[in-house]
């Protein structure tokens, strides 16, 4: 068949592809790591153009639902994958960009995830390789001639890490995908090294009590200092 056109309605027609793909995942018909059928097919079955096709693949892999490449392999073609924090992330990124996400909810969403893992981390068997790989990061910061831009890039991921310790896989991707927004706002809050030098070293103060707090199992400690954390940069640096 060439020349398909959309039976589909109107503009959306590529949400057929979308619709269906949701419901033979939910029925099992699909699964993560199965390859989705080509262009051609996908086109016939659902009574759409080619193009609407590859407007609903460039979707899914926007979600982080698919990952495309060329070629004839065992990895070649549309793979399903599960990657939330991809979608999630460019989303936020651009709504907060837009202002009609303000910062200020922003670092209220941070407080309520990360002091939430903090306590729930401390009631789950102790993760010493990620504890460890916490501290790695801390004395990666505490270097004083590290730049500011990977200061911000380890002290997001040292956030993120922490709340990976509470185990919970939504919690974990929703600090992923707010990662980025993160040190946006950390990024523009602070633009010279003037403002830097004081903020810079309460920060490393304060992270390393978040973790000596979280490393002894303290969780309603770990969950304050986080707080406390959180509110303090905002505080310094929103006026």
């Amino acid at each position: 068949m060439t020349g398909t056109t959309d039976r589909a309605a109107g503009p959306r027609a590529y949400e057929a592809v979308l619709a269906s793909i949701e419901a033979e995942l939910r029925s099992g018909e699909l699964n993560i790591g199965d390859r989705l059928p080509g262009e051609r097919t996908l086109s016939e079955k659902h009574g759409i153009s080619r193009a609407s096709v590859r407007d609903a693949i460039r979707i899914l892999d926007v979600m982080g639902l698919v990952r495309t490449a060329t070629g004839s392999g065992p990895n070649s073609g549309t793979i399903l994958i599960s990657d939330p924090a991809a979608g999630l992330s460019s989303t936020l990124r651009l709504h907060v960009a837009s202002r009609h996400l303000p910062v200020a909810d922003i670092v209220q969403a941070r407080i309520l995830l990360e002091t939430w893992a903090a306590a729930a981390a401390t009631e789950r068997p102790l993760d010493e390789p990620s504890l460890a790989r916490a501290a790695e990061l801390l004395a990666r910061m505490d270097d004083p001639a590290l730049d500011r831009e990977a200061f911000h890039d380890l002290d997001s991921q040292f956030h993120v890490l922490l709340s990976t310790l509470a185990g919970n896989a939504v919690v974990s991707a929703m600090m992923e995908s707010l990662r980025l927004s993160i040190m946006d706002y950390v990024r523009h809050s602070v633009t010279t090294d003037e403002q830097w030098q004081p903020v810079g070293q309460a920060l490393r103060t304060q992270h390393h009590g978040i973790l000596d707090a979280v490393t002894a199992r303290d969780g309603e400690l770990a969950a304050r200092l986080l707080r406390d954390h959180i509110e303090w940069f905002f505080t310094q640096t929103s006026h």
